[in-house]
């Protein structure tokens, strides 16, 4: 059975069942975060890829996790981009783990924006797009699960992969903690629209 959680209320679930919960160690992905650094501006310190693209923020909720990646265009020139973008997680050893990732909410829960179409977007100098990753931290099976630590990402199909930034608070890693399920689901690019 699907679940529906809005974006906006996974925070304030998590907060609320920890207030009430004993727990022995706290929430394998935090709460939301700010972006690691402020955009470069056009053309400065642009990787060759003409993109930067890193970890902006965080949801846990009784089990349910979000990560929102956001792509700048840090080029001198308009970018098109469209579609879902393609992901390998890597374990700490930056070694790629076996991750199943699927377009949209991939069965896992009902968040408000995952299965929305695709749209073509140009995004000028400077400009940003988002997307968002969706896992559960469910444990069916035994032994250790596997946890990513790093994300490498393609924006679209025929670009370059490359790194995902992280954000001081992730200095540690991602802590992609995917519990035995294996599946991420993937969010199209769209604009953020929050702000």
């Amino acid at each position: 059975m699907r679940h529906r959680v809005p974006a906006s209320a996974g925070l304030l679930a998590m907060l609320l069942l920890g207030a009430c919960t004993p727990t022995s160690a706290p929430e394998a992905v935090g709460t939301p975060t700010s972006a690691p650094s402020a955009p470069s501006a056009p053309g400065e310190s642009c990787p060759a890829s003409d993109a930067r693209i890193a970890a902006v923020g965080s949801e846990a909720a009784m089990g349910l996790r979000i990560l929102h990646l956001e792509f700048t265009n840090c080029s001198e020139r308009p970018q098109h981009l469209s579609g879902y973008p393609r992901l390998r997680v890597l374990d700490e050893n930056r070694t790629r783990m076996d991750v199943r990732v699927r377009e949209g909410s991939a069965g896992i829960a009902t968040v408000e924006g995952f299965d929305d179409p695709p749209r073509e977007l140009t995004l000028q100098p400077g400009g940003t797009a988002r997307t968002g990753l969706m896992w559960r931290n469910t444990n069916t099976a035994t032994g250790a699960p596997g946890v990513g630590e790093y994300l490498e990402i393609a924006p679209t199909a025929g670009r370059p992969w490359q790194p995902v930034e992280q954000s001081a608070a992730d200095r540690d890693g991602l802590h992609i903690d995917l519990g035995s399920t294996g599946t991420l689901g993937v969010r199209a690019w769209h604009r953020d629209e929050s702000g």
